[in-house]
């Protein structure tokens, strides 16, 4: 599928882009051309010394913004793919810098689809977050924003080859800002902060997150929002496997936080199918007939009223997968 294409991944510079240059390196090595966009030159220059240009000649480092419409247009001359990775992330700096977090998340998802529009792009995968479903802070608001965008998409890019979609799945294990890296540097203080101790999480590791990606750059028809089956966990659980020696110390939870995070509301089931691996959200439009895509893709409807959130899914991860998980992924001198 990526044999002699080029991509271009926005935000490439983050844990998902140089988890997913990576893959594809590996996995790919017939692409043309993998350009990583962002704004960040120094993230860009520690990228190559892992990922030199001269190692691999088909990289280039391009430095940009997607708030950038006209720099964005240059980056994506010759590209096939893009994967837009691209994001202003942490809830508590979107609270209190609102319209930032906008220009990013939502007038940045409108440049990147009017640039591929412009450019001949023929296939975008947009990453969003289980944030987006119900949203309750500014972050979950414009990622369902800039995933209404994606999707809609579709429905104007009339003669254009061209499919846009979006992957929806929950918190990366280790990723930058996530608490398995905070409560592993909180551990030598002997005590730990837990939120709630009724709160879950879906959980998710970034070789998963960029399987999922790229079977939806193989997969998708257009327009919809995948995500993925994945286990939970409990807060608790978290801080057992990491410091179960540690105090826990309950500090209440944030503002715009929740204390079960939702990827399908109950209101989405309507036009949810199950496809196996993963649930597809589907476009109310008329040309998105159920019964249609799932004869070229299998899977069946979901129930009416299926909801889909990390406190009621059946499957969740003990204290010692999680300790393995974070062994693996977060913690290589296995101190946990």
């Amino acid at each position: 599928m990526l044999d002699n294409k080029s991509i271009l991944v926005t935000g490439g510079t983050g844990s998902f882009g140089r988890a997913f240059v990576r893959t594809v390196l590996k996995k790919h090595p017939g692409v043309r051309r993998l350009v990583i966009y962002s704004r960040d030159e120094l993230k860009q220059y520690e990228m190559s010394q892992e990922f030199s240009p001269r190692d691999y000649p088909q990289l280039r480092y391009f430095i940009g913004d997607i708030r950038d419409q006209d720099r964005l247009r240059r980056a994506l001359e010759g590209i096939d793919i893009v994967v837009h990775a691209a994001a202003l992330k942490q809830v508590p700096a979107a609270e209190y810098n609102p319209f930032e977090c906008i220009k990013t998340n939502v007038l940045g998802a409108q440049n990147v689809i009017e640039s591929c529009f412009d450019t001949g792009v023929s296939n975008v995968v947009a990453l969003s977050t289980d944030k987006a479903a119900a949203p309750i802070n500014l972050y979950g608001a414009t990622k369902l924003c800039s995933d209404k965008i994606f999707t809609a998409a579709n429905n104007v890019r009339g003669s254009r080859d061209l499919r846009l979609s979006v992957v929806r799945y929950g918190n990366v294990i280790g990723s930058r800002g996530s608490v398995v890296p905070f409560f592993l540097a909180q551990r030598a203080s002997g005590v730990i902060p837990i939120t709630d101790p009724a709160m879950t999480r879906f959980n998710i590791s970034l070789e998963e997150g960029v399987d999922m990606v790229l079977w939806a750059l193989e997969n998708a028809h257009g327009g919809e929002i995948f995500v993925p089956k994945i286990p939970s966990y409990r807060i608790t659980d978290v801080a057992e496997a990491v410091a179960p020696e540690c105090e826990l110390k309950m500090v209440g939870i944030r503002p715009g936080e929740k204390i079960h995070e939702e990827m399908i509301t109950s209101s989405d089931s309507l036009n949810t199918v199950d496809l196996g691996p993963y649930y597809a959200i589907l476009p109310s439009a008329s040309d998105y007939l159920t019964e249609d895509y799932l004869a070229k893709r299998g899977g069946s409807p979901v129930e009416p009223g299926f909801a889909y959130d990390s406190g009621s899914n059946p499957d969740f991860l003990s204290v010692e997968e999680l300790r393995a998980l974070i062994r693996k992924h977060v913690d290589p001198a296995h101190t946990v």
